[in-house]
């Protein structure tokens, strides 16, 4: 198997999950990963990102927050790694300017 597969299904399974409070556990996750091993997040960024954008735009006001406000963190552990998906990075966070919600839009 592929180094660091397991986690990444883990990481996948918890941010595409029903519960809320599970998807707010894979943004942790997420977070966790970029600390511990940066460039295991960095080489799988693009896939990786295709779950977590959902997380920037979903419908659950605690799950976007918490991703927008994770976000901060993944952009200062990653920096460059960032690069291949930094456009629709953008694109997620301007989208959220225009939430009426202050702890989403502060976040944003």
């Amino acid at each position: 198997a592929v180094e660091g597969a397991e986690p990444l299904q883990k990481l996948y399974n918890l941010l595409e999950a029903k519960a809320f409070q599970t998807r707010m556990e894979g943004v942790a996750l997420l977070i966790n990963l970029c600390k511990t091993s940066p460039q295991l997040v960095s080489t799988n960024i693009v896939q990786i990102f295709d779950y977590f954008f959902l997380r920037l735009c979903d419908t659950h006001k605690k799950v976007k927050q918490q991703a927008l406000e994770g976000l901060a963190s993944i952009i200062a552990l990653l920096k460059e790694g960032l690069n291949p998906v930094l456009a629709r990075l953008v694109e997620a966070v301007t989208t959220n300017l225009n939430c009426k919600h202050s702890g989403i839009y502060a976040a944003a």
